[in-house]
């Protein structure tokens, strides 16, 4: 859901009507309650807004929900998949939270994966670079219960050695692998308007799925056969080809109105 808002209502100050959201996802093999179900939780969780034109109901994002958008937006098409700039800064983020807080600690541990954070120890995860955290933090209410550090590493440290221990990256890799070996084939395949709607809706889904797990490590601490290069290479060029066929038949099939 939040692939399709980003391509499709993100910056254009339009809401979309439910009937054309559960069309497009029963094309991509997602039933009517699911799809009814998440733009439901997704009010509730303040991530869209509802707006009644006649008797239809349309959604359009919030303020949460486009941020949210806005970093899913950088994080594929700016920051890369690839960091090859890294100098030589980690942050340090160690916190302590009450036993009985296991929602708290569930909402910091995925926005540290988000962030690009890996436990190093017991309540001391780690990123590479200036990661801040102030406002997620704030967001959280968990503000008081962490503490945030900028370090460098001693000239003795392994850093390899400390990013095999912290990551999972035979995991990570093998899922740009396995990436790479479901869309390769379709950079130069024919798709009809329609499927290449469809298609891009799920590219953009796995490709985002995969870089949310991605710590993006310097790539000179990583194996040399490193996979997130021609991974992302097979994202940009199979995007591209679908694009042309996809807005065509959004323009079709979507019934957008403006905001109000």
């Amino acid at each position: 859901m939040l692939t399709f808002l980003g391509d499709w209502v993100l910056g254009r100050d339009v809401c979309v009507y439910s009937g054309s959201v559960i069309d497009l996802f029963g094309r991509a093999g997602v039933g009517e309650h699911a799809t009814r179900s998440t733009l439901t939780r997704m009010v509730g969780r303040g991530l869209l807004r509802r707006q009644r034109e006649g008797r239809r109901m349309y959604f359009g994002l919030t303020e949460r929900s486009e941020a949210v958008l806005r970093d899913g937006e950088g994080r594929i098409w700016q920051t890369g998949a690839v960091n090859r700039n890294w100098d030589g800064t980690w942050t340090l983020l160690g916190f302590s939270l009450p036993e009985s807080w296991q929602r708290q600690r569930h909402d910091l541990r995925s926005q540290l994966t988000w962030s690009g954070f890996g436990p190093l120890f017991s309540g001391l995860w780690i990123a590479q670079g200036e990661v801040e955290m102030g406002p997620i933090l704030t967001e959280l209410g968990l503000a008081a219960h962490v503490k945030v550090f900028r370090a460098h590493a001693d000239a003795g440290m392994d850093i390899g050695a400390m990013i095999e221990e912290t990551w999972e990256l035979p995991a990570l890799a093998g899922r740009y692998e396995e990436f790479v070996r479901r869309w390769q084939p379709q950079e130069h395949a024919s798709t009809g308007a329609e499927e290449a709607l469809v298609a891009r809706l799920r590219l953009s889904t796995e490709w985002l799925r995969i870089i949310r797990q991605d710590p993006r490590l310097p790539v000179k601490h990583l194996p040399d056969d490193w996979p997130a290069e021609q991974a992302e290479k097979t994202f940009r060029a199979v995007h591209e080809r679908l694009s042309p066929g996809a807005r065509v038949a959004a323009e079709r099939l979507l019934d957008l109105v403006p905001v109000r």
